[in-house]
């Protein structure tokens, strides 16, 4: 794989780099995920089962994802197949092999370096991500590794994450039918309800760093070269920090105060649109009050990094 920063231009015809819209203030953002949110809940099957995880969740942060990245809508499922290996390259059954990875990880670059050509030669950067990147001081000259790693970041966490905290978030109220009813007495209560269930769900399991000095942490002697894991999904059940951690609480004290978006200067850079999300699609629920219940147990990813669902099947009751 070989990424041209600089003409000459890929001639691979794969990608269509189509006029795009990219919002330029929360509120065009806020805006357009409110229409999205209720395009896919008005054309929600009725009277059948269907798989929320693949209409709903995986269907909005795959839209939201291709217009922040200045991708052609009908191209996201592109993005969401990319994001599904590269995310879990330790499920066989996604990743039989190392040479799909691999693979993948060549297709993205090319895919990408063809849109970052693109995007250079505009006299002023979009507001677009990839454009901010190819016009930015410190992230335009970057090398093929950097750039390729950049590009599988972006793409898995800006959808993996929070489609599995949107199904989460349906999967917490199934189980938790009195925070349901709490809720649609006092729709408010939405903008607290939004980071519990990204605690309850903490859709990234863990993450890990390289000790760069000798340290003794509670007693631990970590030494520097040494790994350390951070166990998001404990730290978010910790009953020495959170009362009563378990449970499910839309109405908890201090929701916010959770592991799930990382700490310091390795803090989710796109937090906010998460949440954002996550509000406006339960706002739009409420508004409609739809009644949306599980139609059998759903279904695991095989994943030690990400904790999230493959498939939830529900059925509309109204």
């Amino acid at each position: 794989m070989f990424i041209q920063m600089d003409p000459p231009r890929h001639d691979a015809q794969r990608m269509s780099v189509a006029p795009r819209f990219t919002p330029r203030s929360l509120a065009e953002l806020e805006s357009l995920i409110r229409q999205r949110a209720a395009d896919i809940l008005d054309g929600l099957p009725r009277g059948e089962t269907f798989d929320w995880v693949e209409h709903v969740s995986k269907d909005l942060t795959g839209q939201m994802l291709a217009t922040l990245l200045g991708v052609p809508l009908e191209e996201r499922k592109q993005l969401i197949a990319w994001s599904d290996i590269l995310g879990s390259s330790d499920n066989p059954e996604l990743v039989p092999s190392p040479e799909v990875f691999y693979n993948t990880l060549a297709d993205v670059g090319e895919y990408f370096s063809e849109l970052w050509n693109a995007r250079i030669d505009d006299e002023a950067p979009g507001f677009d991500l990839i454009s901010m990147l190819a016009h930015g001081e410190g992230t335009r000259d970057m090398g093929p590794r950097e750039f390729v790693g950049n590009m599988a970041l972006l793409i898995t966490g800006g959808n993996d994450t929070t489609r599995n905290s949107i199904s989460g978030g349906l999967l917490a109220m199934h189980r938790h039918p009195n925070e349901l009813a709490k809720l649609r007495a006092n729709p408010s209560l939405v903008t607290n309800m939004v980071p519990e269930i990204i605690r309850w769900q903490t859709p990234l399991s863990h993450m890990a760093r390289t000790a760069t000095q000798d340290v003794e942490l509670h007693g631990q002697r970590i030494k520097a070269g040494d790994r350390v894991v951070m166990w998001y999904l404990s730290g978010n059940r910790d009953p020495e920090v959170i009362d009563d951690p378990g449970a499910f609480r839309i109405e908890r004290k201090s929701a916010r105060h959770h592991l799930s978006f990382g700490f310091g200067i390795h803090r989710c850079l796109g937090n906010r649109l998460a949440e954002m999300q996550l509000r406006v699609l339960w706002e739009e629920m409420l508004k409609r009050n739809v009644d949306i219940q599980l139609d059998g147990e759903p279904e695991r990813i095989s994943s030690c990094l990400f904790h999230g669902f493959s498939r939830m099947p529900v059925r509309v009751l109204n």
